[in-house]
C-alpha cells in the first residue's frame, strides 16, 4: 500500500483502499472522496468512497472470523492487544502528525491524544484474563447454576472527526479484546486516523485476517446500511445527538445493543470563594483546549456575581493572548474542521449579542496567509449571557466562552441543570468539600471539582444522561456492552417433576 521510500504511515502514503478480511480493497465502485487539511484547506490525500456492497462486504468478513477470534485462548487475545499497544507507540510522532494535518489537532493535543488511545489499549487488554462468568446457587436440588460472559459477535463502530484516535481505540480496543470483531465507520473528515490507521496497526501487530475491516465514505450514503446492518450486534457511535438518534433508530430496528456518547452543555461552576486564578486557568483549558471542539468541554461559564466582573476581565485577558492559527505551528487555537462547523459557531454568537449579550473579544476568524475561507475562529467571550441565548442553550462546540451570573448555589444549579444534556461539568467553591456538595446536586454523568470538565482515564466510567447518551465506556461498563451473559444449569441429580 506504502508508496516506495514512504512511511506507511504518512498522510502522503497510499490510503485509497478499505480493509475488509485482512485485504486491502478499493471501493465497489472505484470511487474516492477528497481528505482535507483544515489549517491549510488542502486537499492531503483520497480515501474509498464506500457503498452497500462494501458495507455488506465487511460485515460478511467480520462474521466469518468473529467464532475463531472468540475462540482464542484469552493469553493470546491479551498478547495481540499489548502488540497493538506496542505498534502504536512505535509510531506515535507520525500519529501525530497525521491529526494535525487530518484532525487540526495542534502538538500537545495530538501528544494527548495518543496517550489516552494507549491509555485506552493497556486497560482493554486486561479483559481477555476478566471474561469470567459466575456460579450461583439454586432454588432446585441437585442443580448447579454457571453464568459465562461471551463477546457479543460484531461490533460496529462509528468513530468521531474531533478526537478520532482515541475515541475510536476505547471502541475497537475492549471490543476486539473481549473476542468480538469489529466494522469500524470512521467520520467522512477524519477517515484515516479514525479508520485506516487502526487497519494498518493491526496488520502489523499481527491481528488475524477480518477482526478489523475498515470502510470509509459519507454517512449520508451508507451511514443507514452500517448502523442497521443485520451482522451488527452492537453499535458504538460518538457524535452529535441529533446524528446518535437516527444511528440509535436504525440499530434499534435490529436489535442491536447501542452505546452512545453524545452531546453536551457543561457547565463550569465558580462560585465566590473560588480560588480565582484556580478558576480561570481550568476555564481557559476547559474552554480552548482543541478549539472547544470536545464533547466534555466547557460550554457555559456560570459565575458568582461577587467575582463576576474580574473573572469576565481575566477571562478576556487570556482569551486576547492565545495564539492561534495552523495547527502546524505554535499555537494554542487550531482551525475548526470545516466550514459547516464554523458557521454554525458565528452563527450562535452573532445571535447571543443581537439577543443582547455583549462581545468581550473575538466572533470573527483569524486571517491565515495563502489560506482562502480560513477555518480558525478567533478565541471568544461574552458576557451577560442568559441560559436561553444561542451560545449556552446550544452545544457551541467552538472557542467559545459564554459566561452567565448567578446569586446564590441554588440558582447556579438551577441553571447549569437547565438542559437537556447531562453529560460533564466542573465546580470551583475553594473548599473540596463544598464542591462536592454541588457536584452531587448537577444532573450530569461526570463532575470535577477543582477542575475543568475534559478528563478522560480508560479504568473509571464515562458516560452521560439525558440527551448526552446511552451506555458507557470504558472500565467494565464498555465490557458489559460488548458481551452478553448465558445461563447454563447442570443437573446433577434426577429431578421430579409434578407430571
Amino acid at each position: 500500500m506504502a508508496q516506495e521510500g514512504l512511511s506507511r504511515y504518512s498522510i502522503d502514503a497510499d490510503w485509497s483502499a478499505h480493509y475488509i478480511g485482512g485485504e486491502w480493497r478499493e471501493s465497489n465502485s472505484g470511487a474516492t472522496m477528497a481528505v482535507e487539511d483544515p489549517s491549510t484547506r488542502e486537499t492531503v490525500t483520497e480515501v474509498p468512497r464506500g457503498d452497500e456492497a462494501d458495507v455488506d462486504a465487511a460485515y460478511e468478513a467480520a462474521a466469518t472470523a468473529q467464532t475463531e477470534w472468540a475462540q482464542t485462548p484469552p493469553a493470546r487475545r491479551e498478547e495481540l492487544v499489548q502488540a497493538l499497544l506496542q505498534t502504536m507507540d512505535e509510531h506515535s510522532e507520525e500519529i501525530v502528525e497525521l491529526l494535525g494535518t487530518e484532525a487540526g489537532q495542534i502538538g500537545g493535543m495530538g501528544e494527548t491524544s495518543v496517550h489516552l488511545a494507549e491509555d485506552q489499549i493497556a486497560e482493554a487488554a486486561t479483559i481477555p484474563r476478566r471474561m469470567k462468568g459466575e456460579h450461583a446457587a439454586s432454588n432446585i436440588p441437585g442443580k448447579e447454576n454457571i453464568v459465562q460472559r461471551e463477546p457479543q459477535g460484531v461490533v460496529t463502530v462509528i468513530s468521531p472527526w474531533n478526537f478520532p484516535l482515541n475515541l475510536s481505540a476505547r471502541a475497537i480496543a475492549p471490543a476486539v479484546a473481549a473476542g468480538n470483531t469489529v466494522v469500524v465507520k470512521p467520520a467522512s473528515n477524519t477517515p484515516v486516523v479514525g479508520g485506516l490507521l487502526f487497519a494498518r496497526l493491526f496488520e502489523e501487530a499481527g491481528f488475524p485476517d477480518g477482526v478489523i475491516n475498515v470502510v470509509t465514505g459519507r454517512g449520508s450514503e451508507i451511514g443507514d446500511a452500517v448502523a442497521s446492518h443485520d451482522e451488527s450486534d452492537v453499535v458504538a457511535f460518538t457524535g452529535s445527538t441529533e446524528v446518535g438518534r437516527r444511528v440509535a433508530a436504525a440499530a434499534g430496528e435490529n436489535l442491536a445493543e447501542a452505546a452512545m456518547e453524545l452531546g453536551g452543555n457543561n457547565a463550569h461552576i465558580v462560585t465566590a470563594d473560588a480560588d480565582l486564578d484556580q478558576a480561570v486557568d481550568a476555564g481557559v483549558f476547559g474552554s480552548f483546549a482543541h478549539q472547544g471542539q470536545v464533547c466534555i468541554s466547557i460550554n457555559r461559564h456560570l459565575v458568582h456575581e461577587d467575582v463576576y466582573d474580574e473573572y469576565v476581565e481575566r477571562m478576556t485577558e487570556r482569551a486576547q493572548n492565545l495564539p492561534a492559527g495552523s495547527a502546524h505551528d505554535h499555537v494554542v487555537v487550531g482551525p475548526i474542521i470545516d466550514e459547516t462547523q464554523r458557521d454554525e459557531i458565528l452563527d450562535y454568537v452573532g445571535r447571543t449579542v443581537e439577543a443582547g449579550a455583549t462581545l468581550e473579544t473575538g466572533g470573527g476568524t483569524v486571517d491565515m496567509d495563502g489560506v482562502e475561507d480560513s477555518l480558525v475562529v478567533e478565541p471568544t467571550v461574552l458576557s451577560d449571557v442568559t441560559n436561553e441565548m444561542a451560545a449556552a442553550c446550544n452545544e457551541h462546540f467552538g472557542p467559545v466562552v459564554p459566561i452567565l451570573p448567578f446569586s446564590d448555589v441554588d440558582e447556579a444549579v438551577e441553571i447549569a441543570n437547565d438542559t437537556d444534556f447531562g453529560l460533564s461539568g466542573s465546580v470551583h467553591a475553594g473548599d473540596v468539600g463544598a464542591g462536592k456538595r454541588i457536584a452531587q446536586r448537577l444532573e450530569t454523568g461526570m463532575v470535577h471539582v477543582n477542575d475543568q470538565p475534559i478528563n478522560d482515564e480508560a479504568h473509571v466510567p464515562f458516560s452521560g444522561t439525558g440527551a448526552s447518551g446511552v451506555g458507557g465506556y470504558n472500565t467494565d461498563d464498555f465490557l458489559d456492552e460488548v458481551t452478553e451473559k448465558k445461563w447454563i444449569s447442570l443437573q446433577h441429580e434426577a429431578r421430579e417433576f409434578p407430571f
